[in-house]
This record gives C-alpha cells, structure tokens and sequence, in this order.
C-alpha cells in the first residue's frame, strides 16, 4: 500500500479486476485518459483526477450523467499506475466501497468498450438529475477534489 499525495492510501490496480470508465467521449482503443482536461461534472473545472469503478452498474451512471453532447459511453480500460477509493462515494455517500469506484492522477488506458448494456429509465435518470441539480443549488459538488 502506497500514500498518495493527499495522505490518503493508495493501491496498485489488480491485474485481475476489470474497470469501466463511463463517459460521452469518443475514443480509440490505446488512447489515454488523462488530467487536465475538463471535468465531466460539477462545474466543468479542470479535472484533478479522473475515475474509474470495477462495476457495470456505476460505469453506467458515469456514462449517462456525463456532460456532452456524445453517445454514452463504457470503456474498459487499465489503470497505468496507482489508484485510490473515491472518496466522493466512499464512506460519504456509502460505507466501504461497494460501488468499487476508485479515482487516479495516472491515465488509463483504453483496452475496449462494452457496446451492449441497459441504461437507466427516463424516470431514474430524470430523479437522479433533479438531485445533482439540487445539490448544486446548495453548492455542494458532485466531485470534491
């Protein structure tokens, strides 16, 4: 276990766990996702970290709440170095990890993308969006850095 530049405990990515990566991005296997670019939450800002989970469903919230214009999104890529538990779901929103969402300052590397998968309902979607919505309202971020 390594410490990461916030003090917090980081890990090595396991070679036997697949991550997703949802967004509305169009991109190539081999591409590289990295910092720097603008976040795909919250107020848009220059993303300091970028995220990845270990389950379908997460990815799949990723994919629909990311901001753009672009077809949603699931791509299967591998951490290139390490990674930590997001801390905007863990032990915040849910105790643990159970969404086995994790976030890194190395890129990912794309590795493929999963084309066949069920979204949410327009309900689900419509309540989830009305409470990012609300949050922001109150100034709270969906990503705190």
């Amino acid at each position: 276990m390594e410490i990461n530049e916030s003090g917090d405990k980081a890990s090595q990515p396991n070679d036997f766990t697949t991550y997703y990566h949802g967004t509305k991005a169009n991109l190539s296997t081999g591409d590289l996702i990295e910092v720097g670019f603008n976040s795909n939450y919250g107020q848009e800002k220059k993303a300091k970290y970028i995220y990845l989970t270990a389950t379908l469903p997460a990815a799949i919230w990723g994919a629909e709440l990311a901001l753009g214009e672009g077809r949603e999104r699931i791509y299967i890529v591998e951490p290139t170095g390490p990674i930590e538990d997001d801390p905007n779901l863990t032990d915040k929103k849910f105790p643990g990890n159970p969404t086995k969402s994790y976030r890194s300052r190395h890129p990912f590397r794309v590795i493929g993308e999963i084309t066949d998968w069920q979204g949410h309902s327009p309900e689900e979607l419509k309540t989830m969006k009305t409470n990012l919505e609300k949050l922001k309202k109150l100034g709270i971020e969906a990503i705190e850095d």
